[in-house]
């Protein structure tokens, strides 16, 4: 056997020790680690017939599915590099990243066949497309973008004549880019080696204590990191995906927890406010939930109490993290009544370094910028040596230090607290003041499901602190309401000037409130 030191090492591993266990479920569908194992392998010799060579790139735009699950381990299996693309991206977005990744090949679906079109006519170089169609051939139009084979036959048949062994990458290969969602300009592909992914995901097995009973419902987007890692480390320990397209229809997916005896759900703040607002999670069955993980954004306390009291036996794992190196700190679930608003402490090999705008060590609870160090970092953007620099910079020990850009805080018992983005942070009345501190208090406010402060230009004060909210369900919210609650319990400074009611906050592919879109709104 093979030492298991790529990505799918594990799911091959995984798939000779359980071969008829379910890996993935969709809908009615079940896929065993058997079936993904195979199918990916005769993938992978594919695309060496079609001539992908190690660290070639191979670009997936699919919905969550187990055939975007087959296509990345396949293209891991060929030593290239997958590329998971969120299924609702933009044409021009779609050509910026196959351009900056120099993509060989494609592999997406017929509906996806317009914005592929328009994406590929502007390409520098049009990649080799593999289409997915529901009724396994390809519309002619299709066939016109560019040279094109089906999935099916990829997946199903070898390609003929002597089949030479396939390629093996090395452990510190691009395993994955990894497209940040683009707060600053266009995606950056984050460069994550086979090594540092493995450690990582090892690293959250042992904290969130997974076994090959542990069943994970994954809402979350195969192109967001914490939603690909939920496959990878299922691989890993031996465990099944109930993997869904998305969070809208939360009554069928709430279903089926109880369904599939799911025993883990992560979530972005999104979706736990989702549920909240529901007021219904009692006529739904978690007997068999033993927790819940958030990443990607800031839990709101409001959030962590009100899902304790709805289910006080489900272990609840507030985590930080960003693409650039996975994840940085989890609060140990016995620390979350006593510290509900702080993202705990460094999981093991990485150390978290908070430092004044001078680059000294902040002392405790003084407020800086979150610098990392570990075998966590990545290893910088994409043909982006420019910005790449700016972010990942030598330290004097010889080590990459990782500059998150994410304002925090570490109290005297070493706790991490995320104050705010840099960038987010509202200078008002001579004041800094941070979005989520603002954010806090309004969440407290009965009848508030959701709350976004963001700074609007001012003549007098610079800028002033606009609220927007989404009221719970039946709840006759008014801006009256919401300042005499702010008056009553905000610094001055901290009191929104104006409030605007929403249904729902503009949210980004991977479910983050869109505060860059809300921006744009008042300028």
């Amino acid at each position: 056997m093979t030492e298991a030191n790529l990505i799918h090492d594990f799911l091959t591993i995984t798939a000779q020790q359980t071969p008829d266990k379910p890996f993935l479920i969709c809908g009615d569908k079940s896929y065993s680690f058997a079936q993904i194992d195979t199918e990916s392998t005769t993938l992978a010799h594919q695309l060496c017939a079609l001539g992908v060579a190690p660290n070639d790139k191979v670009a997936i735009l699919m919905d969550n599915s187990a055939e975007t699950v087959t296509a990345l381990y396949g293209a891991s299996k060929s030593a290239a590099t997958f590329i998971v693309i969120n299924s609702t991206v933009k044409a021009a977005k779609l050509t910026h990243i196959l351009n900056n990744s120099e993509a060989k090949i494609l592999i997406t679906h017929t509906s996806k066949g317009r914005v592929v079109q328009k994406a590929v006519n502007n390409c520098l170089k049009r990649p080799t497309i593999i289409w997915d169609s529901p009724s396994g051939t390809i519309p002619p139009a299709l066939q016109e973008v560019s040279t094109s084979y089906a999935w099916n036959d990829m997946i199903t048949h070898r390609p003929g004549g002597i089949l030479t062994p396939l390629p093996r990458a090395n452990p510190d290969d691009l395993a994955a880019l990894v497209y940040t969602s683009g707060s600053t300009g266009d995606p950056k592909g984050v460069m994550q080696p086979h090594n540092k992914m493995i450690a990582v995901a090892k690293n959250i097995i042992l904290y969130l204590e997974n076994d090959q009973n542990d069943v994970i419902l994954n809402v979350l987007s195969l192109a967001f990191g914490y939603g690909m890692y939920q496959v990878l480390m299922s691989a890993m320990f031996g465990g099944t995906v109930v993997l869904e397209k998305s969070f809208i229809y939360l009554h069928d997916t709430l279903q089926k927890i109880a369904q599939h005896n799911v025993t883990a759900l992560p979530v972005v703040p999104t979706v736990l406010a989702m549920m909240l607002k529901a007021q219904n999670l009692n006529d739904y069955d978690f007997s068999s939930l033993k927790y819940i993980t958030n990443a990607g954004d800031a839990l709101p306390t409001h959030h962590t109490s009100a899902i304790r009291q709805q289910l006080p036996d489900v272990r609840i794992y507030p985590m930080y993290g960003l693409t650039e190196c996975v994840r940085v700190s989890y609060l140990p679930p016995h620390l979350i009544d006593e510290h509900p608003d702080s993202v705990g402490c460094e999981i093991h090999n990485c150390t978290a370094l908070i430092v004044d705008e001078d680059g000294n060590p902040a002392p405790p609870d003084q407020v800086g910028e979150l610098v990392i160090t570990g075998d966590n970092v990545m290893d910088g953007y994409y043909n982006d040596s420019d910005y790449t620099s700016q972010i990942f910079r030598t330290a004097d020990c010889g080590r990459t230090r990782l500059y998150t850009g994410d304002l925090f805080r570490r109290d005297e018992n070493g706790l991490l607290f995320f104050v705010s983005r840099k960038n987010d942070i509202i200078k008002t009345r001579g004041e800094r003041v941070s979005p989520r501190e603002v954010e806090r208090y309004l969440m407290d406010i009965d009848g508030v499901a959701e709350a976004v402060a963001i700074g609007v230009p001012d003549d007098i004060f610079g800028e002033v602190i606009k609220a927007y909210i989404v009221p719970v369900a039946d709840h006759n919210l008014t801006d009256e309401i919401i300042l005499k609650n702010a008056t009553a319990t905000m610094e001055n400074y901290m009191i929104p000037k104006t409030v605007e009611f929403l249904d729902a906050l503009p949210k980004t592919p991977n479910g983050k409130v869109n505060r860059k879109e809300m921006k744009k709104w008042n300028t």
